[in-house]
């Protein structure tokens, strides 16, 4: 059946990837006209094969199914690679070498959430041309011709991908906790692949979350890990979030390393073979962080946050090495160049395997830094970026600040600096601030709160 025209809710179309809750904003009519808007644009553009793969979220089997026949109704060839985490549908755009790839995921957001993560050719598909799906679909500009669907298995060639690259010595004990989300089974079997000893939570796809939900971000999601890493003695924890292209790491004294601190363990080793080479991190990250790199002899390079953003970014810099402090981190160093939290897992667990220096070790050297953990309270999507913007023009006129507006406002003064930006996945703002002291810090958060009680908005508890 030819597509009809269709119109999406008005949200949905974020900077970066499609997104919206099942039953309110998103339907599966809407993954059916997103198949067929996309599809229109590959095969104007020359291509026709497109790997498919979905979460699991229970939303994602029927969404992916509307998606398909929305891609078949307009000519595409689609190679359907099955439930997994949104890295494999990545490593399957290469592996197969279709022309483009979409994954139905949710990511970390609430179980009621899916979405869709888009590449074209080998890079993301985001910004602008995510806004031209809503005017393909709503003109009803599709393509005709005849498409088809077929199965396709890529997930021992995958797991045996990630696995490659470890090769270190040192036996290690690791504790995986994947949350019940999609990359469960790789993480088992990567684990069973790799030396030491491995203890697995979680393992199981319950699109439910019965257990925490997957978001290594907030600590509280760490809580069952950081317990078997204090049982066990192990030597480091890790998770992964709802579709396993974000990390969360422990260490053996059950402590976070955030992003910017994975990062840097992560620059040093990739510095030894790129002596000077930009390593990219977004507004968020602590400005330990950039000392670190500029020390290494690498150039640091703060950008944007987003995932679609910082590849972009990568390609055009030529980085071996990106990251965020929401745990994406992305390497071209050996791989591929995008966001897989399996593959990070790997290098990191490679790097300790070599060396004599525990994970403990090598958090114990870096500087402690007073900052706040990266702060998250709602605020609608209609309203936030105009937020953003009258913070950002209330700061035009004040006296002692530096204001970085790449993304959002990060404000450096005398005390330190802080962030405010909007998510652009989720209806909040994010603000962190990191000052000298503990005194700078209480003043950098109260230039928060004065900035939002400005822009009519009453801040959270900091």
């Amino acid at each position: 059946m030819s597509p009809q025209p269709y119109v999406f809710h008005t949200t949905i179309l974020r900077e970066y990837d499609v997104r919206g809750i099942v039953g309110e904003t998103l339907f599966p009519e809407d993954a059916r006209a997103l198949g067929a808007a996309f599809g229109s644009i590959l095969r104007n553009e020359g291509g026709r094969t497109v790997a498919v793969g979905y979460d699991g979220r229970l939303s994602s089997p029927e969404m992916e199914q509307a998606l398909v026949d929305g891609l078949v109704s307009v000519g595409c060839r689609v190679l359907r690679i099955g439930c997994g985490p949104t890295p494999m549908l990545y490593f399957a755009v290469h592996h197969l070498d279709t022309d483009a790839g979409i994954q139905v995921t949710g990511s970390h957001n609430p179980p009621s959430h899916n979405g869709f993560k888009m590449m074209l050719g080998k890079a993301s598909f985001f910004g602008e041309r995510i806004q031209l799906l809503g005017k393909v679909s709503a003109e009803g500009a599709f393509t005709t011709g005849e498409g088809a669907a077929e199965e396709v298995d890529v997930f021992d060639a995958y797991v045996a991908r990630l696995a490659r690259d470890f090769k270190g010595a040192r036996p290690l004990k690791v504790v995986w906790d994947a949350g019940n989300g999609a990359g469960g089974p790789a993480m088992a079997a990567l684990a069973e692949r790799l030396p030491g000893e491995h203890v697995l939570l979680y393992a199981d796809i319950d699109g439910r979350f019965p257990n925490h939900h997957p978001d290594p971000t907030v600590p509280e999601n760490l809580e069952d890990l950081i317990a078997e890493v204090a049982k066990t003695g192990a030597d480091v924890g890790i998770a992964f979030d709802g579709d396993a292209d974000r990390i969360g790491v422990v260490d053996g004294k059950g402590r976070i390393l955030f992003g910017d601190q994975i990062m840097q363990i992560l620059a040093e080793d990739v510095l030894e073979r790129h002596p000077g080479a930009p390593i990219i991190c977004d507004v968020k990250a602590s400005q330990a962080f950039f000392d670190r790199v500029a020390a290494l002899g690498g150039t640091p390079v703060m950008w944007k946050t987003g995932h679609s953003l910082i590849k972009a970014l990568m390609a055009e810099r030529s980085a071996p090495l990106a990251g965020e402090m929401s745990g994406h981190i992305f390497y071209k160093d050996g791989f591929y160049g995008h966001d897989d939290a399996l593959y990070v897992g790997v290098r990191l667990l490679d790097i300790l395997a070599r060396g004599e220096a525990s994970l403990a070790d090598r958090r114990d050297a870096m500087p402690e830094m007073v900052n706040t953990p990266e702060l998250r309270f709602d605020c609608p999507d209609e309203r936030k970026f105009g937020v953003i913007a009258s913070v950002k023009a209330g700061l035009e006129s004040a006296e002692g600040v530096s204001v970085n507006a790449i993304d959002g406002v990060r404000v450096t003064t005398e005390d330190g600096w802080w962030l405010l930006r909007a998510s652009n996945t989720q209806a909040v703002l994010v603000a962190r601030a990191e000052g000298k002291d503990e005194d700078g810090l209480e003043r950098l958060k109260g230039h928060i709160a004065r900035n939002l009680r400005a822009a009519g908005i009453e801040p959270p508890a900091f």
